[in-house]
């Protein structure tokens, strides 16, 4: 076997787009770390490199549904024009990544996951209410909101 030499980065990436490929067709449960490295044809050595557990390549599978969602919004959000009251409900109606990935987060209800998705749920909240923000801002230079304290107001909201 030809063995084929691929910048940190890109290898980890590879792993998790295989396994949230995997997750989604055949379930979590019933998904091992060795269909992975049978997907990619990689050495177990190298998945577990880089990621230590099938709970650990869980977590950056859904860091990478989450990252994806937000950059999905941020785009929507530089495509509409209007007020902020307008790009507001445009940000409300776009929905969530649970909403379309439900096999793979499905698997954070998980009780035994409760840590890992307090921690994604954290993490949703601080890189979407950024976002709420910045229409929060919008609302107050237009004098449709007043507050001096925009993240924060996105934060609550949230």
């Amino acid at each position: 076997m030809v063995r084929t030499v691929k910048k940190a980065e890109e290898r980890k990436q590879e792993i998790v787009e295989a396994a949230k490929r995997l997750f989604n067709s055949k379930g979590y449960d019933a998904t091992s770390m060795q269909d992975v490295m049978e997907d990619l044809g990689i050495a177990k050595g190298t998945i577990y490199h880089y990621f230590k557990s099938k709970d650990q390549l869980l977590q950056a599978v859904v860091e990478f549904i989450v990252d994806a969602e937000i950059e999905k919004k941020k785009a929507l959000l530089l495509e509409t024009h209007g007020t902020a009251l307008e790009r507001f409900k445009v940000l409300i109606a776009a929905g969530s990544a649970a909403d379309r990935e439900q096999e793979v987060l499905q698997e954070l209800h998980n009780a035994n996951n409760t840590g890992m998705h307090i921690r994604l749920l954290a993490a949703t909240l601080v890189k979407e209410a950024e976002l709420y923000a910045g229409l929060i801002q919008q609302g107050c230079d237009e004098g449709i909101f007043h507050t001096d304290s925009p993240l924060e107001c996105a934060e609550f909201i949230l």
